[in-house]
């Protein structure tokens, strides 16, 4: 029996430990951010964060506004003069509020002297939780609801708790012989013992239907009412503005066309979202508990890794100093040296000079040499002497120093060298790479040129990542999106990323065609990977890329018409023909044209290619033409002035009513413009249309439809379609009109790299428990 009793009050102490445990884990919830005690009287703010009334009050008034009027103190039965307590007098004076000081210190005034009728001020207040400022409205905290359920919270909490020090004492008692307090009444917001809850609520009166609760410091309304409507209940709940409202509030123009319902439904609603993630949370503890052992390893890795960076950074600024002092030495060497052979050629030169004094060694040295009377032994001896003593008038005549005592080229300029060490600092990870626009292009393969800012950390290698974008060819090249959208597009494929690419250069191939491709890049070097690039929408060409060069077989006129290395570029000059033609500008306008063809002729299939007409060109046309009758055009050179020549469908009227396809197909384009013509299938009367020169053309041929259609390359973009007579083989072909120049788009694949190839990687994308 012993040890049942025992098991059962173990049991029982064991729940209420765990109880107390779960209670106190919730204490970092029940703190106000500003005094950072349990809250007391707490209010909401419009920015859905709780304070203290007080709290709020205090930092309103250290900020300058006026003081706040808070809500009056609960009545209790000893403030009623029917009800007053015979031991009143006895009871000492209230202490002076914490508020009250504040004001006096930060204003200057009592909060109870009477102010003047100022016009309203709109209060912002700083909320330490989320670090905004809110706007409180003209009224201030009185339009803040007080929060009563962390109230019941707090209650509750130091029930459970059971905190000594925070005995609640009666207030009616004798303070000698003050006794603990057992109730609390909700209505006269006062705390009794058993003996003064009797005596303020007698049997058989009003007060004895009071509602009785448990001892509190903070007395709360039964409900919330309306901060404006003070006899108005919160009923409603306005979704469009999150705020409770009261019968009459919901009546304003303001909440005109609102989603409001009752405060019920919004009650049952939120409950179920909130139980639904509750539990959501507790069945993923185990989740939870992963990342809890992440966290705490990541910050005894911080730990280990600081430690170690310290190390590396403390053990750089010793190498440093190693090699400043090592620097040192050599320097002191050179200067010791420098000033050794400076003062050996001053002391010599002193030496000198003195030996010239009047009882010096020299000159009484030539006196006794005088009195030298053998003639031959006078001259063999006196010449030397005679040499030092022309020497010695001639520097007497041209003095200087031998050496240089002032030491101005050893001067040294330590400027750079101290703000590189001032600026010495840790190395960063590079900067988001900026896409270069001009360069990067879809062809037969996709390129991609980047730069670094300029205040970047250089970065030693790069990663492209690349995705096809499923079920959308329609978006425009350039489109870009901000990093946080990847993934966002409908698209479930894993990114592609070409590792340890070497230059600011990526060339990707193996792709689909008419698809577009997302396309970002980031930096690496020994701080990690750096942020990624804005990504760019790439749109792959809708056939296979056709090859070819200009062909210079059908005899050009050199004098006009000059191709480039590799026969890809060509250059129209106006020469004499056009300058005699314009002197009879007047009376006819015999203008010749000068026509290029490819060295190869499509006989089946789609094919795709570009080219660049530089906008300066006067006239060029771009198309495709019947190999035969090219051939014919160029040996029989049309007037180009005839009404009855249409250069852009390449035969003249009577021909155009005889078949259905054309032989030539053009587009005409100059002076930066390029000439739509009308759809040949529409039967309006509009004539055509002129648009910007886009910056490259784009063709592209279907043989078996006999189908052109012109692209801005750039974007894709379809300009214009036309038809054309494929019976035969096909040949693109280029017409210039005075002076102009075009370029064909080289292929990605003959450009030269010379960096290392990268590597080829793909990203598994990790799916999530939430996303199930």
């Amino acid at each position: 029996m012993a040890d049942a009793e025992l098991q059962t009050f173990t049991s029982i102490m064991d729940a209420l430990v765990r109880i107390s445990s779960n209670m106190k884990s919730i204490e970092r919830e029940l703190r106000c951010p500003v005094c950072e005690e349990m809250v007391k009287q707490p209010i909401v703010l419009p920015c859905m964060h709780s304070v203290c009334v007080l709290c709020a009050a205090e930092v309103l008034v250290q900020r300058g506004y006026p003081p706040p009027e808070l809500p009056p103190e609960p009545n209790t039965p000893t403030s009623s003069p029917i009800t007053r307590s015979p031991r009143q007098t006895r009871r000492p004076p209230p202490k002076t509020d914490r508020l009250d000081r504040v004001i006096r210190t930060v204003c200057g005034t009592h909060p109870g002297r009477r102010r003047k009728d100022t016009p309203p001020v709109i209060m912002l207040f700083p909320c330490p939780t989320c670090g905004k400022d809110v706007e409180l409205g003209e009224r201030g905290l009185t339009d803040c609801l007080r929060n009563l359920t962390l109230e019941r919270i707090v209650e509750r909490y130091r029930h459970t708790v059971s905190l000594g020090s925070m005995a609640i004492m009666c207030q009616f008692c004798k303070p000698p012989q003050a006794l603990e307090a057992t109730k609390g009444c909700a209505d006269c917001r006062s705390n009794f013992c058993n003996e003064c809850f009797k005596l303020y609520h007698p049997w058989g009166t009003p007060r004895a239907q009071h509602e009785h609760i448990m001892p509190t410091h903070s007395f709360r309304p039964k409900v919330l009412v309306c901060v404006e409507h003070e006899q108005e209940r919160l009923q409603f709940y306005c979704r469009s503005c999150q705020n409770l409202l009261c019968p009459l509030c919901k009546l304003r123009r303001a909440h005109s066309g609102h989603k409001i319902m009752p405060i019920a439904l919004a009650y049952q609603t939120l409950k179920e979202k909130i139980t639904k993630e509750m539990n959501y949370v507790f069945a993923n503890q185990d989740s939870v508990q992963a990342q809890i052992t992440q966290v705490e390893s990541g910050i005894a890795q911080t730990e280990v890794n600081s430690a170690v960076a310290k190390e590396q950074s403390n053990q750089c600024v010793s190498e440093l100093h190693s090699v400043l002092v090592e620097r040192q030495g050599v320097l002191a060497m050179l200067l010791e040296g420098a000033r050794a052979q400076r003062a050996g050629a001053l002391n010599a030169q002193l030496s000198e000079k003195q030996s010239l004094l009047e009882n010096a060694g020299l000159l009484t040295y030539t006196q006794e040499l005088l009195k030298e009377t053998d003639q031959s032994c006078f001259v063999q001896a006196a010449r030397v002497t005679h040499n030092r003593l022309v020497k010695a008038i001639e520097n007497l005549h041209h003095f200087s120093l031998s050496a240089d005592p002032s030491f101005r080229h050893f001067q040294m300029d330590v400027s750079r060298e101290l703000k590189a060490l001032s600026s010495m600092d840790f190395i960063q990870a590079p900067l988001a790479p900026v896409i270069d626009t001009q360069k990067t292009l879809a062809y037969d393969q996709l390129y991609l040129c980047w730069r670094l800012p300029q205040d970047s950390a250089p970065a030693w290698h790069y990663s492209v990542e690349y995705l096809r974008k499923v079920g959308g060819a329609g978006a425009l090249w350039g489109r870009v999106l901000s990093e946080g959208s990847s993934g966002s597009n409908g698209t479930h494929c894993s990114w592609q990323r070409l590792d340890d690419v070497g230059g600011t250069s990526a060339v990707i191939d193996k792709l689909e065609m008419d698809s577009v491709y997302i396309l970002r890049v980031r930096g690496c070097n020994k701080a990690g990977f750096g942020e990624y690039s804005e990504e760019v929408y790439l749109h792959t060409p809708p056939a296979p890329v056709l090859s070819f060069c200009l062909d210079s077989r059908w005899g050009l006129h050199a004098e006009r018409v000059a191709l480039g290395k590799g026969q890809t570029y060509a250059r129209s000059v106006p020469g004499m023909t056009l300058l005699q033609a314009a002197d009879r500008a007047l009376t006819s306008c015999d203008l010749t044209s000068d026509l290029l063809v490819a060295d190869v002729s499509i006989t089946q299939g789609r094919h795709y290619w570009a080219c660049t007409v530089e906008p300066g060109s006067y006239l060029v046309k771009v198309g495709v033409g019947v190999e035969a009758k090219l051939q014919e055009w160029f040996h029989l050179p049309q007037d180009m002035a005839s009404p009855r020549y249409d250069p852009d469908s390449g035969h003249d009227s009577v021909a155009e009513d005889a078949q259905d396809c054309p032989p030539f197909c053009f587009l005409t384009m100059g002076m930066g413009k390029i000439l739509l013509p009308k759809c040949r299938a529409s039967n309006t009367s509009a004539g055509p249309l002129t648009a910007p020169l886009p910056p490259r053309l784009g063709l592209c041929l279907d043989f078996e439809k006999g189908r052109l259609t012109f692209y801005d390359a750039h974007s894709l973009r379809v300009l214009w379609e036309g038809t054309v007579d494929c019976s035969a083989p096909v040949c693109p072909a280029f017409c210039f009109i005075g002076g102009g120049a075009l370029q064909l788009q080289e292929l990605i694949a003959n450009r030269s790299t010379e960096q290392n190839p990268p590597r080829r990687v793909t990203i598994q994308t990790r799916a999530t428990d939430a996303d199930h």
